[in-house]
């Protein structure tokens, strides 16, 4: 199943955009999962079918992203950018300790804003190395994806070239 999967994203019709694209966004969103308390999840699969990237790929691409610790990696130099395009003062909002029980009750957006508040820098910091991030891979991804394509053709024409054997 996983293999039919792999060839039905291979031979879609514009298979080199689709999957690049969904990539990009799945990698680029995940620079923003750690800092948003991953409220991005909820925009992920309606970001992916508005742009109409392929989801399996964005997936896959926020997985690489996890997998790669750059979002922990980078968190002092999205800190320091984000200071930087945005110098103005945040007041931080101390907040006490919060349970499980303190979500489901009426606090849920205080808590949220307290959390989304209190890193401001590093939010505008990780949404610009998102974005950069994401158009770099767009292109690296759609790059290796087309000489796969074109390595795959060559294969084909080389077997059919073949003269068959009979014994």
């Amino acid at each position: 199943m996983l293999k039919f999967q792999y060839y039905k994203l291979l031979r879609s019709p514009e298979g080199a955009k689709k999957v690049s694209l969904g990539f990009a966004i799945g990698f680029g969103l995940e620079m923003l999962v750690i800092y948003t308390a991953s409220l991005v999840y909820v925009i992920f699969y309606p970001i992916v079918r508005l742009v109409k990237g392929s989801f399996p790929a964005a997936v896959i691409g926020n997985i690489i992203g996890k997998i790669s610790f750059l979002p922990v990696v980078l968190f002092p130099l999205a800190y320091a950018l984000g200071k930087m395009i945005y110098p103005f003062h945040v007041q931080k909002i101390y907040h006490e300790p919060f349970t499980i029980s303190d979500l489901f009750s009426s606090h849920i957006f205080t808590i949220l804003k307290s959390l989304l508040q209190s890193e401001v820098y590093v939010l505008i910091g990780m949404t610009i190395f998102g974005v950069v991030f994401g158009v770099v891979s767009y292109f690296v991804v759609h790059y290796l994806y087309e000489k796969n394509r074109k390595l795959r053709l060559k294969n084909r024409k080389k077997r059919v070239r073949e003269p068959l054997v009979q014994i």
